[in-house]
């Protein structure tokens, strides 16, 4: 099992969107669980996601550790797209990223 392998890596499909902390709708071409992972997975699985992305398409970044959280936006300009916004549901932090 390699560690891309992940059952939760899924795609949300077509017409999954999301509200932004600035009241902007966006939809959300894929989504990355990374419920109960721990650095530098979600990273990891992240930048596998956003390497399938086409440009403009929304990634959605599902994480309960705060330090995966805080990582994911300063990773931006190495994975050419922009930090959208951050949700935090109480449960999980809910990380969208813009694929430039």
């Amino acid at each position: 099992m390699g560690l891309f392998a992940n059952k939760k890596t899924q795609s949300a499909g077509s017409g999954g969107s999301a509200t932004l902390p600035n009241g902007q709708m966006v939809t959300v071409a894929r989504q990355v669980d990374a419920i109960g992972d721990s650095c530098p997975r979600p990273q990891l699985m992240t930048k596998k996601a956003m390497g399938e992305l086409t440009s403009g398409q929304v990634l959605e970044v599902i994480v309960d550790n705060p330090t995966s959280m805080e990582a994911l936006p300063p990773m931006c300009a190495e994975l050419h797209c922009e930090h959208l916004g951050t949700v935090n549901t109480g449960r999980a932090w809910h990380v969208y990223l813009r694929k430039l």
